[in-house]
């Protein structure tokens, strides 16, 4: 390795980094590249250039911390984030305008319509707010500076810059989140090489500025994880006086038990579920305020692929539902639920303002790549 792009590089690992030491980050760089040149067949020096113009980003080590041991969030506060007029306007008018392809990708994956378009409006407003971090720098930074997860960031980045390859995209251009996420449906790297589609047909894929590829992507990613169509996702859960929840849910949230199991540990919904489905019995707390439990099944364990957050994928669910009944409610009333602010706001194809694109992410609490 050029010995001056070597400490151009290691430039990215001093002022003050509480991780590994230089000398074992710059083996990990050379492993790296190796890695690519034998694999991949990219050309070393060339990639050391490249790599020796990312910047360290402090912000994406900071954002990326996981939640304090202790900390345990508010469903409640968590919900208000996202099942809001706002955002539910927006919605609205993203499915008036992509109302067509929403339904092809409903047709030929199986998702509703309102968890798709829930899903990008979670994400990004429907990309009013897809992140305005330089995602090499934040996949260099969390792969040879952060060290907690240094193995999944390095896959992460193997993946961005064969995606930019294949794509003709300049590896320095592409911006998303502080964790390294890309576009209007946020997919990680390697999940656009796996599961992003061109829905739109135009040749090429491009989850940053086409709704189309956003939308037939998310609609792939959650089938492609086992959606089930027409099945549930969640339902109400009435708990027994006495009943002991700590057996139930202290294995988290892939569903194991059957009804007839949960009953029989007093565990009941007032909503019919079939007997063969089965369930998992997830609790959302609210600090002080007594906690939310629900039954859920396989399609709210497949929201979690996209998001390892139970409150994420409730908070999905909850607004694909809130979509649905505006959307259905409103020919019948003969009103326009979009708020009337929004009707000034100009319509956003791809990617937001850089004024937008400057405002801190909101940022869930147990975010992970997908």
């Amino acid at each position: 390795m050029n010995r001056v792009i070597l400490q151009a590089i290691l430039c990215l690992f001093t002022a003050g980094t509480a991780f590994a030491a230089p000398a074992v980050q710059q083996d990990a760089v050379r492993s790296f590249i190796d890695l690519m040149v034998q694999r991949h067949g990219f050309e070393a020096e060339a990639l050391e250039r490249l790599l020796a113009k990312a910047q360290r980003s402090d912000a994406a080590i900071r954002l990326s911390a996981p939640t304090p041991p202790g900390m345990t969030p508010s469903w409640n506060a968590y919900r208000s984030r996202f099942i809001e007029p706002i955002r539910l306007g927006h919605g609205l008018e993203f499915w008036r305008e992509n109302a067509t392809a929403l339904t092809r990708a409903e047709r030929q994956y199986g998702v509703p319509a309102e968890v798709i378009a829930a899903i990008i409006g979670v994400e990004t407003i429907y990309g009013r707010n897809t992140g305005n971090f330089r995602i090499i720098d934040v996949l260099l930074t969390l792969a040879f500076v952060d060290g907690r997860r240094p193995e999944l960031y390095r896959d992460e980045l193997e993946a961005f810059l064969l995606w930019t390859r294949e794509s003709g995209v300049d590896p320095l251009e592409p911006r998303g989140s502080y964790a390294g996420a890309i576009g209007l449906p946020q997919f990680m790297p390697s999940s656009i090489r796996r599961w992003a589609v061109d829905f739109d047909g135009s040749g090429r894929l491009d989850l940053r500025a086409s709704t189309v590829d956003a939308i037939g992507s998310v609609a792939n990613f959650l089938a492609g994880h086992g959606w089930q169509t027409g099945g549930g996702a969640t339902w109400e859960a009435r708990i027994a006086a006495g009943s002991a929840l700590e057996g139930l849910t202290k294995d988290g949230i892939e569903p194991k038990f059957t009804p007839a199991q949960l009953a029989a540990q007093g565990v009941t919904s007032p909503e019919a579920i079939p007997a063969d489905t089965l369930l998992a019995l997830v609790e959302f707390q609210n600090g002080d305020v007594p906690s939310l439990f629900r039954l859920t099944g396989k399609n709210f364990w497949v929201v979690t692929r996209y998001n390892r957050s139970r409150y994420y994928a409730m908070a999905v669910l909850e607004f694909a539902s809130a979509l649905r009944q505006a959307r259905e409610s409103a020919p019948k009333t003969g009103i326009d639920a979009t708020p009337k602010s929004l009707k000034k706001t100009a319509k956003t194809r791809g990617q937001m303002s850089d004024r937008k694109a400057n405002k801190r992410p909101q940022r869930p609490p147990t975010k992970n790549p997908k």
